[in-house]
């Protein structure tokens, strides 16, 4: 019971952290499996069967565009961010900065005491 809290806990908490990540890498285009390897290159893990449904959804929210590229034997899908979806990752980032420094104090409780 416990360990199955703790499992749904930490997948609630990954969840929207992972927003931050996928867009964060989408600066330049890239296909699934080099933003898979690129977030696990930096300590970030995620499961492809939860990238491409993300993938997906972003796009569908005007965040990513994406394009195929047939030019090799295995056609790949490369997904970047819109103009759109930079402006709606700074916002993001400056809350994670300003929610980060909230959380580290109450983690770590005040300098004074």
């Amino acid at each position: 019971m416990e360990k199955d809290l703790l499992e749904s806990l930490l997948s609630e908490l990954r969840r929207g952290t992972l927003i931050l990540c996928v867009l964060s890498q989408l600066d330049q285009s890239r296909y699934g499996y080099a933003l898979v390897q690129s977030m696990e290159e930096k300590g970030v893990s995620i499961d492809p069967n939860t990238l491409y449904p993300l993938l997906r959804r972003l796009e569908k929210q005007g965040l990513l565009s994406s394009e195929w590229d047939t030019s090799e034997a295995k056609p790949r899908k490369y997904y970047k961010r819109t103009e759109y979806g930079e402006q709606i990752y700074e916002k993001l980032v400056e809350q994670w900065k300003l929610m980060s420094v909230g959380i580290n104090e109450l983690l770590g409780g005040s300098k004074d005491e």
